[in-house]
């Protein structure tokens, strides 16, 4: 087997890879600058070599391939080396569609929002069908405690990022997989460093749509204006359309307002109800996708949906951190409007009157960029009161944000502060809900350290 350095094996999707290359008996090592869990830990018990930051001297001259994330651009040092020295070079998306996915039926999950959960979901229902998938998730699943295996069965459930590939490759990642069914669970505006407008976000779903066989199935979600959109501009793939109107193919029915418990339906014959953990009407719909997608394999939903009763989801989604002091700790990996929306509108639902506290670090590209200002505090009106981690590098003016805000709100420069900003605001009975896609300096165990020595 040969020897692969992976450039930016600390995110999510490349720390899969490297799991995967792993697994198929390939020496690995990887290098990045920003190293945390739950990724740093999954790499630390497959016995990965880290070497942190970026530097020409990175990557070994007898390498047998380079395996290079999408966060590196020209300029980094040790792509630089890695150009002049004429080493071989790839993307992680093409790595895996090479290595990985042939002869495979690849189930891929796209979708602006949902993404992480709708292929953990999938692979939880498929896993309980006795068809042992391999998978590539972005985030640590709970139940599998990895992000990616390779499995001894047929099917292989891959996120489908609409990201760009590589700083050589401006595709989506997506297209590399040439997916037998595809889900398309939303789509919004997002990665405003890559993406003009959402009709440029379009026609990467377009290019996806294009890739998928007559023989498979695109799950649409049937309430998404944006994809009908992209089905428009072409599809030659029989579609299933999944939502909470009747009339779709599938379709859920709350049991619970707080989406804990639905009814399945597929062409109006009702299937069972599912009971889990879940929260929130998004989280309905990605569960219902996910199941869509295991009939489209031959799975019959009934048969499985009693399994998801059991189902623990991904680290870093509205993960309980711990309680103290009866003040509830959450870590999600909140990165839009809409979701940060969806995400709290499940919570409240389930918490009713009790407080809501919010700590969100606007970390995304798009964020940064200001791309979701104006949509942010309307976003977080569920919430009782906000603490906005207000680094010096975020380009727009929180003090707009703050005052659009309903509830209580605060803008703070660093980590401690926010830590003693939060610390003075909760109560008995809240719950605080940490927001971020990144690591957060740790903070949401921080905070639940700080409230058990209090």
């Amino acid at each position: 087997m040969s020897t692969i350095h992976i450039l930016g094996i600390a995110g999510t999707f490349m720390g899969g890879v490297a799991a995967l290359a792993r697994e198929l008996g390939h020496t690995v090592r990887g290098s990045d600058q920003a190293i945390y869990p739950p990724m740093s830990t999954q790499l630390e018990q497959l016995g990965i070599t880290l070497d942190p930051g970026y530097r020409a001297d990175s990557v070994a001259r007898d390498c047998d391939d380079v395996v290079v994330g999408n966060a590196l651009s020209r300029g980094n040092p040790a792509v630089e080396a890695v150009l002049d020295a004429g080493q071989r070079y790839i993307s992680g998306a093409q790595w895996l569609s090479e290595q990985v996915l042939p002869g495979r039926d690849t189930l891929a999950v796209a979708g602006t929002h949902g993404k992480t959960t709708t292929t953990t979901i999938l692979t939880w229902l498929l896993q309980a069908a006795g068809r042992e998938p391999g998978f590539l998730i972005g985030g640590v699943a709970e139940d599998f405690g990895v992000s990616a295996r390779v499995g001894q069965g047929r099917e292989f459930v891959v996120e489908a990022d609409e990201y760009d590939t590589a700083f050589f490759d401006k595709r989506s990642k997506f297209v590399h997989y040439r997916p037998l069914v595809a889900i398309l669970n939303n789509l919004e505006y997002d990665h405003a460093d890559i993406f003009p407008d959402v009709a440029a976000i379009q026609r990467q779903f377009h290019h996806l749509v294009r890739t998928v066989p007559a023989r498979g199935r695109l799950i649409v979600n049937g309430e998404d204006a944006y994809l009908a959109e992209v089905l428009a501009m072409g599809c030659w793939t029989p579609v299933e359309r999944f939502g909470f109107d009747p009339g779709l193919e599938w379709h859920a029915e709350l049991v619970n307002a707080d989406g804990s418990a639905f009814l399945v339906h597929h062409r109006g014959v009702a299937l069972g109800q599912v009971r889990w953990s879940l929260l929130g009407r998004h989280n309905v719909l990605n569960g219902l996708a996910a199941l869509a997608a295991a009939h489209a394999v031959g799975v019959a939903p009934a048969t499985v949906i009693p399994a998801l009763a059991n189902f623990r989801s991904v680290k870093r989604r509205m993960e309980v951190i711990g309680v103290a002091g009866d003040i509830t700790i959450y870590d999600d990996f909140a990165h839009h409007p809409t979701a940060i929306h969806t995400t709290l509108e499940g919570l409240r639902a389930k918490v009713g009157e009790r407080r809501i506290v919010v700590a969100m670090e606007p970390r995304s590209n798009s964020m940064r960029l200001g791309a979701h200002a104006d949509a942010l505090a309307p976003s977080l009106a569920l919430a009782d009161a906000v603490v906005f981690l207000h680094r010096p590098e975020l380009a727009w003016d929180a003090a707009g944000v703050i005052a659009a805000v309903r509830g209580q709100a605060h803008a703070v420069p660093d980590t401690d502060a926010l830590l003693a900003q939060l610390g003075a605001i909760v109560q008995p009975g809240d719950h605080v809900v940490f927001m971020s896609n990144g690591g957060f300096d740790g903070a949401p165990r921080r905070f639940l350290a700080q409230l058990q020595q209090a």
